[in-house]
């Protein structure tokens, strides 16, 4: 019964333990599924079923029909333009990280935006090239193609080797066919759940790093230098030793080129961020600079004037699709493989936001079906990998796009540059391109200041983001990720094994029971520990739960149980041989010169003093609180009850559950009660499946809440003190006090009998 008075409630009902509980409830037994029944229920099949699939499998079918002309139209027309405007420059940007020729972005921005416009759930990302997917399949290209490190730079030279390129491209597809199709297997396996193993503070960490691999990386085309590709660790320190040796030889209208572009462009995003809620539409300053500087590059024939490295030869139209090559395949599946789920992670990140702000479901395995097909279908057109760029889906949001008809007109945009007007944009300088690139990183390279609010927050979460940069930088993007997500697989670990156990108090003379080194005014019941795991018990940690559950109640009871049974082989050697009398005022103790040895007691018999303690022999009680007769010694034990709160403890292994097992019989053993409270019925379940109760460990130790343990305690030693006691007398204890003559001291220790909480 609960009763509220005002702002307090006062609660009636009986002491449960788990069991009692159960049984006044009429606990039920479930059925849990097994996998078979999963399986079963995953290949049935029925009409409403087949319509729910065909429906998640094409998102079109639900939004489509439901699309509101009149409010809508213009406005994804309107973000359409722009967006596909800003699409054409990243896509050209871009391929210069993929160390291919630009033309080929554009492919790598078109084709993924048809079959997103049919299998995706988001309405406001804008799917395409984005730097950091760029730069890892970079490094693969770069590592594979003519001979990794040996391979040439592109150039605008008419005799550059067409090989190369061909191969280049040969590779840059192969990645993004095999990181479509792993992408295409997570989905329809419905195990997008492995983006998880991202964090927020990883992938922060991870695309700061990668925002410095492109920045390094743009330094030749703003620098027009010829600088060998690396791709092993260590990379990034080998490009720059290399252009800070050839720094002498800079092209002084690239720099001075991209230095403007850069500038510009910083300081009008700056603009338009701080202004955004006042301007219409963000000013398209990427098109305005790319123009300008395609303008005048032409108008004052740079490329002979200055010899600036230009965009060269646009090929008008689409190129045949090709086959991929199993050879990469085989070579580069582990970073096709860092590809795909740093393309997922991202795109799902952008598209959650949105999803949140305009709230509309998204389906991550159904997003990850949607990117494998784009991906395989992009590389088989000679695009590359690709997911969504920030800025070029804030830019399709911020205009007014409402769903992916805007990205299916910013398709037609880069449509019309592939195959009317790219020629237009062969005098473009590659350093205006690198320039570009590095505009649209301002994002990322702000997230440094992560670093100081992590480590107010969580200095975990601050100690991920900083190794994940560190490893990313010095290993590369692909050994740097999987290196990070190795530590922070081990920070988890590391925080359950060893997790921040506590000694638990009463607070307030209620049922609150709180860290009891928290706070000033607590109760805690005499001979009664509280002690609280607030994680997961595994292999790992038994030993640390152990310790700290030792260091909690100030003894080892192994030790305890060593020390009482060696000195119970000394009482019966004392008692058989007549050393120990039973008179009626007690117990007469003579030494006679009574020697005995620890030597002698353990003889190789350890498993025998690890056995509970057997007195039924002896014609006493033996009270290992008191003095014991001669000079037999047992540490004093003021403890009788032990609470366990398992409420954060989420499961237990095999390992641990051996091990929790004799540490719950060794307390039993020295007469200390062990209670386990605030476990649910799966986990008590699971120990009754691994056969964890006998006789001497029951089920009858665990109970709903630590309130519950308490008082079952209270009233247990009530019932004890009143049962020795009827009368209220005061409870009467005998010490072993041996004199030098033999004789035997009685003295009577006054133990008051109060239960009062």
């Amino acid at each position: 019964m609960i009763e509220a008075i005002g702002n307090q409630y006062i609660v009636a009902r009986p002491v449960y333990s788990t069991n009692t509980f159960g049984e006044e409830f009429k606990k039920t037994h479930r059925h849990h599924k097994t996998f078979l029944d999963h399986l079963k229920g995953c290949c049935s099949c029925s009409s409403q079923r087949a319509k729910k699939i065909a429906l998640s499998l094409f998102p079109i079918a639900s939004w489509l029909p439901a699309y509101k002309i009149k409010e809508w139209l213009l406005s994804d027309i309107v973000s359409g333009i722009s967006t596909g405007l800003v699409a054409v420059l990243q896509g050209l940007a871009f391929a210069l990280l993929v160390n291919i020729p630009p033309a080929y972005g554009l492919y790598a921005a078109f084709f993924p935006v048809i079959t997103y416009f049919f299998l995706g759930t988001s309405r406001h990302i804008s799917v395409g090239p984005f730097p950091v997917l760029s730069m890892m399949v970079g490094v693969v290209v770069t590592r594979v193609a003519s001979g990794g490190d040996s391979a040439p730079e592109l150039s605008s030279s008419s005799i550059e080797n067409d090989s190369v390129i061909e191969e280049r491209v040969m590779v840059a597809a192969s990645v993004t066919v095999l990181s479509g199709i792993i992408q295409l297997l997570l989905g329809v396996l419905q195990i997008g759940f492995v983006v998880i193993y991202l964090s927020e503070s990883l992938i922060s960490g991870f695309t700061t790093a990668a925002a410095i691999h492109v920045l390094v990386s743009q330094l030749k085309f703003m620098l027009q230098l010829t600088v060998p590709a690396h791709s092993d660790p260590f990379s990034i320190f080998k490009v720059l030793e290399s252009v800070f040796t050839q720094i002498h030889k800079t092209n002084i209208a690239d720099l001075v080129t991209s230095v403007i572009i850069l500038v510009v462009v910083f300081v009008v995003k700056e603009v338009n961020q701080r202004y955004r809620s006042k301007l219409p539409v963000p000013i398209p300053i990427e098109l305005i600079m790319t123009v300008i500087a395609t303008g005048i590059s032409y108008g004052c024939n740079f490329e002979q004037r200055f010899g600036v490295a230009v965009v060269g030869n646009m090929s008008l139209g689409f190129q045949p699709p090709i086959t991929p090559s199993v050879e990469v395949f085989q070579d580069t599946i582990g970073d096709s493989f860092g590809i795909a789920i740093v393309g997922f992670a991202v795109a799902f990140s952008v598209a959650s936001v949105y999803s949140l702000k305009y709230d509309y479901p998204i389906d991550g395995n159904q997003e990850l079906i949607a990117l494998g097909v784009s991906n395989i279908f992009t590389g088989a057109f000679k695009g590359f990998a690709g997911s969504t760029a920030l800025s070029r889906s804030g830019v399709q949001e911020s205009t007014g796009g409402k769903t992916q008809v805007a990205g299916l007109l910013s398709a037609v945009i880069v449509l019309i540059v592939i195959v009317a007007i790219g020629f237009l944009l062969q005098p473009l300088q590659k350093s205006v391109l690198a320039a570009l690139a590095l505009g649209n990183l301002k994002g990322m390279l702000m997230q440094f200041a992560e670093i100081g609010r992590l480590w107010k927050k969580d200095k975990y979460d601050c100690l991920i983001w900083i190794m994940t940069f560190i490893f990313a930088i010095v290993l590369g993007l692909g050994l740097g990720l999987a290196a990070s997500v190795a530590f922070q697989l081990l920070t988890i670990v590391f925080r359950t094994q060893f997790p921040k156990c506590s000694t638990l108090a009463n607070v307030g003379r209620s049922n609150i029971y709180k860290n009891k080194k928290n706070y000033a005014d607590v109760y805690e019941p005499e001979g009664v520990k509280i002690f609280r795991c607030p994680s997961p018990i595994y292999f790992a940690n038994i030993g640390f739960f152990k310790q700290k559950l030792t260091d909690a109640v100030g003894f080892s009871p192994l030790r305890i149980l060593r020390k009482r049974n060696k000195a119970l082989k000394k009482i019966r050697k004392l008692q058989k041989r007549g050393l120990i009398q039973v008179t009626p005022k007690g117990f007469i103790c003579t030494s006679d010169g009574f020697k005995d040895s620890d030597e002698e007691l353990d003889n190789n018999q350890i498993e025998e003093l690890d056995q509970p303690i057997n007195t039924t022999d002896l014609p006493f009680e033996l009270d290992w609180n008191a003095d014991l007769p001669l000079n037999i010694t047992v540490p004093k034990i003021s403890l009788h009850s032990l609470i366990l709160d398992f409420s954060a403890v989420s499961f237990l292994d095999i390992s641990s559950m051996r091990g929790l097992k004799t540490i719950l019989q060794e307390f039993i053993r020295i007469k200390v009660d062990v209670y386990i409270v605030g476990t649910d019925d799966e986990f008590i379940d699971k120990l009754t499946r691994c056969e964890f109760f006998d006789d001497e460990v029951t089920d009858s130790i665990f109970f709903l809440t630590i309130h519950d343990a308490v008082l079952h305690i209270l009233m247990k030693k009530d019932y004890s003190t009143s049962k020795f006691n009827s009368s209220q007398e005061k409870e009467m204890k005998f010490d072993f006090t041996i004199n030098t003559n033999g004789g035997l001291r009685n003295r009577e220790c006054q133990v008051p009998v109060e239960t009062k909480f």
